[in-house]
């Protein structure tokens, strides 16, 4: 085995070939990457999670003080940075991290990825193998009680609400998609989104059309495999607090 690079996994997926990678980076004096590519791309790197970690941290630090315990749904697993960083929350009772991927979830049962043995070792988390944007459609994201509501919903899965991995997706990101997402949300929930460019105002719109509030967030990080500083967006709609109530 090469000490500076090893393919953990690599599947066909109906996405296309998925690779999971561990490598040294030499420009970084031999730090590690944990990698994954998606048809020869990158998708995703260890090496910077900021944005990612901030989704859940925006998302669930704009839920109503003193509301109670939370129950939380994830889109998207990746390398579970998202997840980890809900867990962190001790108001977060529930945890459903919805993934369309098999091979993603293994990867953290079997601890291949940074977070698999936190949020596999947390009781409060839970993955559920399945098309986050068919049960936005469909009778939500609990099949043992169709129509659940949840306090917030953590979405991480297409580049952008425009630059989709699937163009099934597009149709989730109009007015009537929303609305059936908000559909799923308590009074006072929130639906936080990850986008790989800045939040677009066309899109904010459309959220606040839908939600009432929403906003948009740049968030900036250190990107050391391009030497420079990078960033990401996040948008963070709510509910009113007597809404769908």
């Amino acid at each position: 085995m090469n000490r500076w690079f090893e393919e953990l996994d690599c599947r066909r997926t109906p996405l296309g070939e998925l690779v999971l990678q561990r490598r040294r980076v030499l420009a970084l004096d031999g730090a590690e990457a944990v990698e994954v590519k998606l048809n020869g791309e990158y998708l995703m790197s260890s090496l910077f999670h900021e944005a990612e970690e901030e989704l859940a941290r925006l998302g669930l630090g704009a839920l109503p003080a003193g509301s109670g315990s939370w129950d939380v749904v994830v889109g998207g697993l990746g390398l579970g940075y998202t997840a980890a960083a809900a867990l962190a929350f001790p108001q977060v009772s529930r945890l459903v991290v919805v993934e369309a991927l098999e091979p993603v979830i293994d990867w953290h049962v079997r601890g291949l990825v940074p977070n698999g043995k936190e949020l596999t070792a947390d009781p409060r988390c839970e993955f559920r193998q399945a098309d986050f944007f068919a049960l936005a459609r469909g009778e939500g994201f609990d099949p043992d009680q169709p129509a659940r509501r949840w306090n917030a919903v953590l979405l991480d899965i297409d580049h952008t609400p425009a630059h989709h991995l699937n163009d099934a997706h597009a149709d989730f990101y109009t007015p009537e998609g929303l609305r059936r997402l908000a559909g799923f949300l308590r009074p006072g929930g929130v639906f936080a989104l990850w986008s790989n460019d800045d939040p677009d105002p066309a899109f904010l719109e459309r959220l606040r059309g839908v939600f009432g509030r929403a906003e948009g967030h740049r968030v900036e990080f250190d990107n050391p495999l391009m030497g420079e500083r990078s960033f990401n967006g996040v948008y963070v709609a709510r509910l009113p607090d007597g809404a769908n109530g």
